[in-house]
């Protein structure tokens, strides 16, 4: 049976964002057109993380071609690709005077290379502009196209972030286009070619335990070295319903499994998304950017 969101426990409400640096940072975003998957994917984070002076930028727009049933992200045709984007959220890195930022992208198969020009450019720019900022991407599957991840991967990200979401058994319901042997693959090829690589799991959509433990070691089998581990909300009721409310106990031992079996740093809370605390996450298990 379905879980009611009016039931949400008291360790998944968030606060209200009331800083300074919250309603600076939400003028900054707006003045230069950008979008951040913090306001279109519903993060509960968003008011503790734009506090921190800290967001992920989203690229190539805010409609994306695919329709997963646990995104809050607007699916349909998406508008042009905006060529000054790039450009753009470099000087807004700049103006943030941030030293670890976070990139993502909705996925856009509507374009021969998925959006790996795009991606590259943006990286480019972020580095030219700010040289000693470190560059997480968290990208699409972009179909598994070696030539579209090779041009992604030669702009030198410092790190490749690509979820696999959820289960092998809940991939199609949940993830629609996507393909769990795809998403191993993306980390894989990666991992191969030198680069760092993280991947995220949400909990309570209706997996089981010994699902998450065999996730977690096929993560481990291509040498993903950072996790993230969260709890599934409801973007609405047309969406994929909560199985259930994971208690910050199990998110504790699912830490400690993922430590055990070789992940250098995880992630794993009620709140915990993506790219929460990446900077921290990146510098304590890599020991690196201190």
């Amino acid at each position: 049976m379905a879980i009611l969101e009016s039931s949400r426990p008291d360790w998944l409400r968030a606060r209200l964002p009331t800083s300074p640096t919250y309603k600076a940072l939400r003028v900054l975003v707006e003045e230069q057109k950008l979008n951040t998957v913090c306001q279109s994917a519903q993060c509960p984070n968003m008011g503790e993380c734009w506090s921190r002076g800290t967001a992920t930028f989203m690229i190539l727009g805010n409609v994306c071609t695919r329709r997963c049933t646990f995104c809050a992200v607007l699916s349909g045709r998406p508008s042009e690709v905006d060529l000054g984007e790039p450009a753009r959220v470099a000087q807004t890195v700049a103006a943030m005077g941030l030293k670890y930022c976070v990139v993502t992208s909705v996925a856009r198969d509507d374009l021969e290379d998925g959006g790996a020009s795009v991606w590259a450019a943006t990286i480019r720019a972020i580095r030219h502009k700010n040289p000693h900022t470190r560059i997480e991407v968290l990208i699409p599957d972009l179909q598994g196209r070696p030539s579209s991840l090779d041009r992604l991967l030669d702009a030198k990200p410092d790190v490749l972030n690509h979820n696999i979401e959820t289960v092998q058994r809940l991939q199609k319901p949940i993830r629609k286009t996507a393909r769990y042997d795809r998403t191993l693959f993306v980390l894989d090829y990666a991992q191969k070619k030198g680069f760092i690589t993280k991947s995220g799991i949400m909990l309570g959509i209706g997996e089981k335990e010994d699902e998450i433990a065999q996730t977690l070691k096929d993560l481990r089998s291509v040498g993903c070295s950072l996790l993230t581990i969260g709890q599934y909300l409801q973007p609405s009721p047309q969406h994929s319903p909560i199985d259930r409310w994971v208690t910050p106990e199990e998110f504790q031992h699912w830490k400690a499994f993922g430590l055990s079996i070789g992940f250098k740093g995880v992630e794993s809370g009620p709140m915990v998304r993506s790219s929460y605390h990446a900077d921290e996450q990146f510098e304590g298990a890599l020991g690196v950017g201190k």
